[in-house]
């Protein structure tokens, strides 16, 4: 099969297993180039392992640290004519990685919200690992399954308070208009928060320590990301906002429940960088676009892998930890300085559709956007026929 990127809106519907392996294996050689600091992780659980944020730290912790990994994610393989997604690919390019270096690394595949798949991780880290010690949590889904009533709960991107209309890059005509977004009623706002909130977080850690199989001295963070002024309106004080303050209530909670194990649980707030969660937020496209432009110009932008190598050599296992002024390790320092932002609000007033390519770095955004999916990259050979099969 020859596979060429399908991209429909803020989404591309196929994926590239050649250039989702070369994806993965520049984020380890990046770990494996600037080497690691602190003790570290040895035996991690990763949910939502496969992309993004989450990949990232599957691949500090075994690249870096040699750490043992057991992943949760939920993806599709492929079939004779219809690629896998992204995700299948990278988990496959990992597992090839892992095996060669002698590394365990196991991987799940389905609901992480359901009772099923988190005792199927029990019973996994029992039979191959006795106990983790450190559990990532992040996980990316607009729907949740509620594991005891089975009532489906979908998130909104929306306002609270009042409508929105802002500036907009549109990357299917590749201009710049305007989006309205209507206010959120309570129903969405409390919807958004059951998914993307802290319950499951919490089940988590409830159910792994119910278990026995949370190693004293464990380490567990949920990843967000807050942002500034300019991002506030449609991220930051709205549907997904609340959410996120619901991580707040959930790391307490936890600290609480784990007081006996001596554990540790924070939220990290990290960059704004292209996923494909990030794609969707209207202002996100915007808003990255302008953001490479002075970062880059500053050499001080920071993609996932270099992220979350800082984060856990700074801070998880750094020995001054650095937060934010809401008790968050502080990752994304950089992007929120003052005169970053007030440079991106420059951008942010003057850019139009003509000007798009000389005030912003949309060209670096619209490649970043497809190296998730396997595409764009230099190395690689589109034009060949490959087997979008691949096994775990």
């Amino acid at each position: 099969m020859i596979i060429q990127p399908k991209i429909r809106g803020f989404i591309c519907t196929n994926a590239h297993p050649v250039g989702c392996a070369v994806n993965v294996q520049k984020q380890i050689d990046y770990v494996k180039q600037q080497g690691v600091s602190g003790q570290g992780p040895k035996k991690v659980l990763v949910l939502g392992c496969s992309t993004g944020y989450g990949l990232a730290s599957r691949i500090v912790a075994g690249f870096g640290y040699g750490a043992a990994t057991l992943g949760v994610c939920f993806e599709k393989e492929a079939s004779e004519t219809k690629t896998a997604t992204a995700g299948w690919y990278n988990t496959a390019a990992y597992h090839d990685k892992a095996r060669q270096q002698g590394m365990y690394a196991k991987t799940i595949n389905g609901d992480a919200f359901s009772h099923q798949i988190k005792q199927q991780v029990i019973d996994t880290i029992k039979a191959d690992l006795g106990k983790v010690d450190l559990v990532i949590y992040s996980l990316a889904s607009p729907r949740r399954t509620d594991p005891d009533s089975g009532e489906v709960y979908s998130s909104t991107l929306k306002p609270i308070g009042g409508s929105v209309t802002t500036k907009n890059l549109n990357t299917s005509k590749r201009i710049i208009d305007e989006v309205t977004v209507e206010a959120a009623n309570p129903e969405e706002v409390a919807n958004t928060v059951k998914v993307m909130g802290g319950e499951d977080w919490e089940l988590w850690i409830d159910a792994l320590k119910e278990a026995g199989v949370l190693a004293d001295n464990f380490i567990t963070t949920s990843y967000t990301y807050i942002g500034k002024e300019l991002t506030w309106p449609i991220y930051g004080h709205a549907t997904i906002g609340k959410a996120k303050e619901d991580l707040d209530r959930a790391t307490l909670e936890i600290r609480n429940n784990t007081a006996d194990l001596i554990g540790e649980a924070f939220v990290s707030s990290l960059n704004a960088v292209v996923t494909q969660a990030s794609s969707a937020i209207p202002i996100m496209p915007l808003y990255i676009s302008a953001l490479f432009k002075v970062m880059k110009q500053d050499g001080t932008y920071e993609g996932t892998i270099e992220q979350i190598h800082g984060l856990f050599c700074e801070n998880l296992y750094g020995t001054q930890r650095r937060f934010d002024a809401g008790g968050h390790l502080f990752q994304n320092y950089k992007e929120l300085e003052d005169d970053v932002q007030q440079r991106v609000q420059q951008i942010w007033d003057k850019v139009q559709t003509e000007t798009i390519d000389e005030l912003t770095d949309y060209v670096s955004y619209h490649r970043e956007f497809l190296h998730l999916f396997g595409f764009g990259f230099d190395n690689v050979d589109y034009a060949a026929d490959v087997s979008p099969l691949a096994d775990w």
